[in-house]
């Protein structure tokens, strides 16, 4: 006799089983996979703009405080 947790266990080893040979579930990690480097280089371009900007705007509050700003 199982007990309690196997069987939840076992019900989501077949889920998680049948998910991942579902076609979204294999579509989704081709495409994602293709994907990720584009993501990656988005996010450091966004990343490397907002910290530029910032950069800009901390200097001018830097320059308009007289240069008390932290």
């Amino acid at each position: 006799m199982e007990t309690k947790e196997e069987r939840i266990a076992r019900r989501h080893q077949k889920r998680d089983e049948q998910m991942k040979a579902s076609p979204g579930y294999v579509t989704f990690s081709i495409m994602f996979t293709l994907a990720y480097p584009f993501i990656a280089v988005f996010t450091f371009a966004m990343s490397t703009l907002l910290a530029t900007f910032s950069g800009i705007s901390r200097a001018m509050a830097w320059v308009v405080s007289g240069g008390k700003s932290k």
